[in-house]
């Protein structure tokens, strides 16, 4: 296929695309970041991303599929409403570009803060999955939840199209793994995404699986590792710290209190790696 990925520069897009070429497809780094991208582009603009996702000289005359990671990657990284009008804008154009083009095969990076991040006000269950509502808690997490809420639109006006969300845990790259040792101290520390991370590259695979999965509509997929950033046991991180929040089932000894189960059933995502490998 040949793929167009937005923010491709980033921790999560470097996987994304490095592994995609891996796997023989032809991969477009859309971006404005500092390196240099394959093709730049302000995604904010709409015209700009209607270009690049139907033809761009010397470089494709079609793109068969989008990845669509660019973002404010954050809160807290510029003001509410920048964050808010920029993800939000630069969403709605990607999709709408997409539609424009023909093309029918759309993976996006949603996010774990769907979920109710940072739990100021506790999970409703553990652990956690796709079943609840969204409970946006920042202006980022807003945007998120909105963009779910677009895709669904966009799908119901177009039965051929396929989205998937992917709501990514905290992205972890091996050379954060030397910080993991030091949350032992204090459990409270990662309680905000239930102590959950998800390694680059099983980010990567992913999305792989979401490009490749035969459907139409859209779905939506927590994606986080298989276990916790703790050494502790995932039963006793949460009786400590969530202790009136209802444990729907036995937990295996380090097991992700981000529920991957979904993603597993329908897409055969299975991560690969753990920090624990690097210790």
């Amino acid at each position: 296929m040949r793929i167009a990925v937005t923010g491709g520069t980033g921790k999560l897009g470097r996987a994304v695309v490095a592994g995609l070429r891996k796997s023989g497809d032809q991969v477009f780094n859309l971006d404005t970041a500092a390196q240099r991208p394959d093709i730049r582009v302000d995604l904010t603009d709409y015209g700009q991303t209607l270009s690049a996702l139907t033809a761009v000289d010397d470089k494709y005359s079609k793109i068969d599929a989008v990845v669509h990671l660019a973002a404010v990657p954050a809160p807290g990284v510029t003001t509410n409403a920048a964050t808010f009008h920029n993800n939000i804008t630069a969403t709605y154009n990607v999709f709408a570009a997409a539609a424009a083009a023909g093309i029918t095969n759309v993976v996006w990076a949603s996010s774990e803060t769907l979920l109710g991040i940072p739990f100021e006000t506790p999970p409703p269950y553990i652990p956690l999955d796709e079943e609840y509502p969204a409970r946006p808690e920042w202006h980022y997490a807003l945007a998120k939840h909105l963009e779910e809420t677009m895709a669904a639109q966009f799908c119901r006006w177009n039965p051929a199209l396929k989205m998937i969300g992917l709501r990514f845990s905290n992205v972890m790259e091996p050379a954060d793994y030397a910080e993991f040792p030091s949350f032992d101290a204090d459990p409270q520390l990662r309680k905000w995404n239930l102590w959950g991370y998800i390694d680059a590259r099983d980010g990567a695979q992913a999305v792989r699986k979401a490009l490749d999965h035969n459907g139409t509509g859209v779905e939506i997929f927590i994606i986080a590792n298989a276990d916790t950033v703790m050494s502790r046991s995932s039963a006793s991180l949460a009786a400590e710290v969530y202790p009136d929040v209802p444990v729907t089932r036995s937990l295996g000894e380090h097991e992700t209190l981000l529920s991957i189960d979904k993603a597993r059933r329908i897409l055969g995502y299975e991560p690969e790696h753990s920090w624990r490998q690097q210790h």
